[in-house]
């Protein structure tokens, strides 16, 4: 039997799911979810948990046997009779600048309009450009960057996004800058992809794991588990594995970006049986004795990212 692969049916996530699907030999399914109907925001939603929701129903009831996520976009929380059965090797986790003539983040004008839809990112962007005028918006890729070709009162400048969103959709031509993870850690999870199946079937897609991507990100995912922040918390977060050390570090900053907090850790990843736990929970501890709690809102639940990305 064809094994079936349940998906957004977005253009980034048919583009993400046919990677795997053509690897495993599988189906795609195209299922909607309220997140892609709605219009309303994502935070009011429920966060972007919001995209898994209908996917996951579709996998109990067994109208599909896998699903392909976005990792960043799952609750860090596990769900009940179902399992994360392979992350696979990991894409550019960098945010991208998409804007004007060729314009880059330090050379933007005073007062452009750059666009985006994460708490996070808008964060960042009033941290390192405090003259920036930052809009809240909505859509998938081409969406969003058809807003800086417009010539209406709406038309922006710039807009940030995801650069392994930008690659699997072949638009990475519209990447004018990519962010350096060292100043601009992105959502945890970010740029990796995360097959799941019902518990008890992780053989179905197991052979697709990446041994080291999978401990990057459940790491990132783990600091946010660990902060218990929710669809408000902007932070960010990037661990990467070199000579068998893991290392990870994570940022939290307030939503008008005038004060950031961050805090590194790196341990040998044999030398104990939970490196990505261990380690996240040293970051995390770090954290919230800076204070972090102080300026901005950790909200326990859902326990994701929570990015905006609908593309």
């Amino acid at each position: 039997m064809t094994l079936r692969i349940g998906t957004r049916g977005s253009a980034l996530a048919l583009a993400q799911s046919q990677t795997i699907a053509d690897k495993l030999g599988a189906q795609l399914v195209t299922i909607s979810s309220e997140g892609d109907r709605s219009t309303a925001s994502l935070s009011s939603l429920g966060g972007a948990g919001v995209f898994a929701t209908a996917l996951r129903e579709a996998l109990l009831a067994g109208e599909v046997d896998a699903l392909v996520h976005s990792f960043k976009d799952l609750p860090t929380a596990p769900a009940p009779g179902l399992a994360i059965a392979a992350v696979p090797a990991r894409a550019d986790a960098r945010d991208a600048l998409c804007a004007r003539d060729g314009l880059t983040l330090d050379t933007l004008p005073a007062g452009a309009r750059v666009g985006t839809g994460s708490p996070r990112r808008r964060a960042q962007l009033l941290s390192r450009r405090p003259d920036l005028d930052v809009v809240d918006i909505r859509g998938n890729v081409d969406t969003r960057l058809g807003r800086i070709a417009d010539e209406s009162s709406d038309r922006l400048d710039a807009v940030v996004l995801a650069a392994a969103g930008l690659d699997r959709i072949g638009r990475a031509d519209a990447a004018t800058d990519l962010l350096d993870l060292n100043r601009w850690p992105t959502a945890p999870a970010q740029g990796a992809l995360a097959v799941e199946t019902r518990a008890g079937e992780e053989r179905l897609a197991a052979r697709l794991d990446h041994r080291w991507t999978r401990l990057a990100a459940e790491a990132e995912r783990m600091v946010l588990f660990r902060l218990e922040a929710g669809c408000s918390a902007p932070i960010g977060a990037h661990a990467f594995v070199e000579d068998g050390m893991l290392f990870l570090t994570a940022t939290v900053y307030r939503p008008d970006g005038g004060e950031k907090l961050t805090a590194s850790h790196a341990l040998y990843e044999a030398d104990t049986r939970t490196p990505g736990t261990d380690l996240a929970e040293r970051v995390a501890d770090d954290l919230l004795a800076a204070g972090a709690t102080a300026f901005t809102t950790l909200d326990a639940h859902p326990r994701s990212a929570q990015e905006d990305d609908r593309s």
